[in-house]
């Protein structure tokens, strides 16, 4: 994967800050934004349910 050198740093300060790996915080951000985003997407679901009732 290749990211940009100071967005590598960041997520690795972030990283050791909270005693992780940069791949194990790279993870970590991808499952919060997976998680986010299916949370998004079923309250758009819920949203389009109400509207249609």
């Amino acid at each position: 994967m290749r990211i940009d050198p100071k967005l590598f740093e960041e997520i690795e300060a972030w990283a050791h800050q909270d005693f992780r790996s940069v791949n194990g915080q790279v993870e970590f951000l991808l499952r919060e934004a997976v998680r986010r985003r299916k949370g998004s997407d079923a309250s758009r679901s819920e949203d389009k349910k109400s509207d249609n009732s």
